[in-house]
C-alpha cells in the first residue's frame, strides 16, 4: 500500500481511541450508558476495514497491471524487455507507474512529469513522436499513446552501446599525400632526399601511431590510411594537428611541402570508398593542399585545415601536357564556345581573349559569351574605348546565341571559374556534351557540369598567367596582338592587386612574356584607375568601416548601391591600412541582392570564411551574394563566422 493509505490509517486509529476515551469519560463521570456508542465504533471499524482492503486490492490490482492484464510470464516478460509504462493526468503529475519502475527503485508517483523529466516536453506537444533519456546511468527510449495520457518507455542501454560500437566499427579510409614534395626534392641529392624524407615522414608516421591508423606507403609522396570512425573521431577532436606539425617540420627545413588529406565515411563498400577518397585527395590538392577534405557517403564535402596560401607547383611538363590534350579537344571540335563568369573581369575577358587566339589560330571558329550576365565597369568602359578592335578580332556573342551554335561536337571552356553557378553561360554548360575547365581558383565541391578536361592551378595569380604558358605549346601561330596582351596583362594586375597577393616567379615570368608581346603596362593602370566619385566614395566607407580583432575590418554600406567591383576595390584599399589582415565590405549590389566582397593580406583565408557562409573564391579573394535582406543581421552572421574561425586556428594550432 502506498504510503498516504498507512498514513490515513494510523489517523484513524487515532481518532476511534480518541472516540473510546471520551466515552469511557462520559460513563465514569456522569453515569451515561455507553453501549449503543461503542457497538457504533466497531461497526465503524468494521465499514472501514473493508472499504480499505477493498481500496487496497483496488490499487494493488493497479499496482500490478501488468500482471493481471499479462499473466506473470508475461509481465516478467516485459520487464525483463525493458518496458515500462506512465500514467498522469490532466496537470501533468504522474499517477501510477509500472513494475519496471518500482523494481528500479523509481518511485515518481503525485511528482510533475515535467519536473523529472523535461525532455519529455517534445513527446508531449507533438513536436517529436520519440525522445531519448538518461536515468540513473540507463538510456530510455520515451513514446506517447495518441488518444491516452499515457508514455511508454523502452530500456534501450544495451542497445545503444552496442549501436556505438557497431558505427565506431566502420571502416573509414583515408589518404594523405605531401604537397610540393616532387618540386622540392627534384633537384637535391639522394642524402638530401633522405634527410626530407626524414624530416615530414617522421610526424605523419608518429601521428598515424598515436592514434591507430594503419598507414600504408603508395609512394613517395602518397600514403594509405585505414581507420576506423573511433578514431577518425579523435582526429577531428585533435582537430588534424598533422597538418600544422608537417608544415612546421617542412619550414624547418626551409621547405614548402604541406600535408593533404581525404578522409571517405559512411560505406562498407571499400571500391566507393576507394573511389570516393581519391576524389577527395583531387579536391584537397586543387584546393591548394594543406588541408583535409572529409565526405560521408551521400553527403556534402567538409575541409579541415586551407590555413596556407597555395604554392607554385604546376611544371613546365604538367603545362606541356595539359596544353597539348586541349590542343588535341579543339582541333576535333567543329567549334569553340568560351563562357566566364558573371559580371566579368579583366582576367577574364583577358583569358577568353586568349583562348580564342588559341582557338584561331588552329583554325576553328570561335565565340565568346560576353553580352550576358555582366561586364565589371572599368572592364566595360576598357572594351568599349577599344570596341572597334573587339569587333575586328573577337566573336562577341550572348548565352543565347551562343546556344544556336551549340553542336554535339562544339567544345565549351570555362575561363576563370569552375562552377556553373558562378558562370555567364550556365545554359549552354548544361547542354554542352564536352566542356573543359581552365581556372586559378581554388577548387570548391559543386562544379556542376561533367568536365573532360580540368586544368586548376590555385597556385596561379591569375587564369591569364596559366594561358601565357599555354601558348608556346597550343602552336606556333597563336597571333596575341598588343591591346590582347594589354588586357591580359591588366587581369593579372587586377587578380594580383598591383603585384601585392599571389604572385610568384612564374608570375613575372608570364608578365615578363606579356611585356614581349606588347603589353602597355601604362594603358593597363590607366584602365584601373579610380574616377573622383569612387575614389570618394571608397574614402567615405573606409573612413566608417569598424575594426575587430585579429586585424579584421568590415564595412557595411546600408545607404547606396554598390558595385561588385567597386565593393573588391574598397576591401583591397582596406588592406593598405596598418595591421588590417582581411577586410570585408557588405553593400546592396547592382543585382539589388546583398554581398559580401572579402579580401585578404595573406594571413587570413578569407575563402573560408565566405564558404561556410555558402558563398567562395580564393584564399585572399572571395565573395558572397544574398538575396535583399537585413544587413545588419548579414554582419552579425560574417562576425560569427569570422570568430568560428580564428577559434578553430588556434586549435589547430596554426602558425601561418
Amino acid at each position: 500500500m502506498s504510503n498516504k493509505i498507512k498514513s490515513f490509517k494510523n489517523f484513524f486509529w487515532i481518532t476511534i481511541i480518541i472516540e473510546i476515551l471520551v466515552l469511557i469519560g462520559i460513563n465514569v463521570f456522569l453515569g451515561v450508558e455507553i453501549y449503543i456508542p461503542l457497538v457504533l465504533i466497531v461497526v465503524e471499524i468494521i465499514s472501514f476495514f473493508y472499504l480499505i482492503d477493498g481500496f487496497g486490492n483496488a490499487l494493488d490490482k493497479q499496482s500490478k497491471g501488468l500482471k493481471n492484464i499479462l499473466g506473470e510470464n508475461a509481465k516478467d516478460a516485459i520487464i525483463d524487455g525493458g518496458v515500462g509504462l506512465l500514467i498522469y493526468d490532466d496537470n501533468y503529475v504522474i499517477t501510477w507507474m509500472s513494475e519496471l519502475f518500482l523494481e528500479r527503485k523509481i518511485d515518481k508517483v503525485g511528482n510533475k512529469l515535467l519536473t523529472w523529466i523535461p525532455e519529455a516536453d517534445d513527446v508531449l506537444s507533438g513536436e517529436s513522436d520519440r525522445v531519448m533519456v538518461e536515468l540513473d546511468e540507463r538510456k530510455y527510449l520515451i513514446r506517447r499513446k495518441d488518444d491516452a495520457p499515457m508514455l511508454f518507455f523502452k530500456d534501450v542501454t544495451e542497445v545503444d552501446d552496442y549501436r556505438s560500437k557497431y558505427l565506431n566499427e566502420h571502416i573509414v579510409l583515408g589518404m594523405a599525400s605531401f604537397d610540393n614534395y616532387d618540386e622540392s626534392t627534384q633537384y637535391v641529392d639522394d642524402a638530401e632526399v633522405s634527410n626530407i624524407n626524414a624530416g615530414v615522414r617522421l610526424p605523419l608516421n608518429e601521428y598515424c601511431n598515436d592514434h591507430g591508423i594503419l598507414a600504408k606507403r603508395l609512394s613517395d609522396s602518397r600514403y594509405l590510411l585505414i581507420l576506423n570512425e573511433e578514431k577518425y573521431g579523435e582526429l577531428v577532436q585533435d582537430h588534424f594537428s598533422i597538418l600544422s606539425k608537417v608544415r612546421k617540420a617542412a619550414q624547418k627545413m626551409d621547405l614548402t611541402i604541406t600535408l593533404s588529406m581525404g578522409f571517405a565515411r559512411g560505406s562498407n563498400d571499400l571500391i566507393k570508398l576507394e573511389s570516393m577518397v581519391t576524389n577527395l585527395m583531387d579536391l584537397a590538392e586543387t584546393r591548394g593542399g594543406d588541408q583535409v577534405a572529409v565526405q560521408v557517403d551521400g553527403h556534402d564535402v567538409e575541409y579541415y585545415g586551407g590555413s596556407t596560401e597555395a604554392a607554385e607547383k604546376r611544371s613546365r611538363v604538367r603545362v606541356r601536357v595539359m596544353s597539348h590534350a586541349l590542343r588535341d579537344l579543339i582541333m576535333k571540335s567543329s567549334n569553340v564556345i568560351i563562357c566566364g563568369h558573371r559580371t566579368a573581369d579583366f582576367d577574364c575577358i583577358g583569358s577568353a581573349m586568349c583562348l580564342s587566339k588559341m582557338v584561331e589560330s588552329l583554325h576553328k571558329p570561335c565565340s565568346i559569351i560576353a553580352k550576358s550576365g555582366g561586364i565589371e565597369e572599368k572592364l566595360n568602359n576598357a572594351i568599349k574605348e577599344n570596341e572597334a578592335f573587339i569587333n575586328d578580332n573577337y566573336n562577341f556573342v550572348s548565352e543565347n546565341e551562343a546556344l544556336n551554335q551549340l553542336g554535339d561536337n562544339t567544345l565549351v571552356i570555362m575561363t576563370d571559374h569552375h562552377n556553373i553557378k558562378q558562370s555567364n553561360g550556365s545554359k549552354v554548360l548544361s547542354d554542352a556534351k564536352k566542356v573543359v575547365i581552365v581556372d586559378h581558383h581554388r577548387r570548391s565541391t559543386d562544379i556542376g557540369v561533367k568536365p573532360i578536361l580540368v586544368y586548376i592551378e590555385a597556385g596561379a595569380s591569375s587564369t591569364c598567367e596559366l594561358l601565357t604558358e599555354m601558348i608556346p605549346y597550343i602552336s606556333s601561330n597563336v597571333d596575341i596582338l598588343e591591346m590582347d596582351a594589354t588586357f591580359m596583362l591588366a587581369g593579372m594586375i587586377v587578380d594580383t592587386q598591383s603585384w601585392r597577393v599571389r604572385t610568384g616567379a612564374r608570375t613575372y615570368d608570364a608578365a615578363s612574356a606579356l611585356k614581349k608581346l606588347g603589353a602597355d603596362g601604362n594603358l593597363a593602370f590607366r584602365w584601373l584607375k579610380d574616377t573622383y566619385d569612387e575614389f570618394t566614395l571608397k574614402a567615405n566607407v573606409a573612413v566608417n568601416a569598424q575594426h575587430y580583432d585579429n586585424g579584421i575590418v568590415i564595412a557595411l554600406v546600408d545607404d547606396k548601391v554598390m558595385t561588385r567591383s567597386l565593393m573588391s576595390q574598397v576591401a583591397d584599399s582596406l588592406l593598405g591600412i596598418e595591421n588590417v589582415e582581411a577586410s570585408f565590405v557588405i553593400a546592396i549590389d547592382e543585382q539589388n541582392e546583398m554581398a559580401i566582397s572579402a579580401r585578404s593580406a595573406g594571413k587570413v583565408n578569407v575563402q573560408m570564411i565566405m564558404e561556410k557562409m555558402n558563398g567562395g573564391g580564393h584564399m585572399t579573394a572571395a565573395a558572397l551574394q544574398r538575396p535583399k535582406g537585413n544587413m545588419n543581421e548579414l554582419r552579425e552572421e560574417l562576425l560569427n563566422v569570422i570568430n568560428e574561425y580564428f577559434e578553430e586556428g588556434v586549435n589547430n594550432e596554426s602558425d601561418s
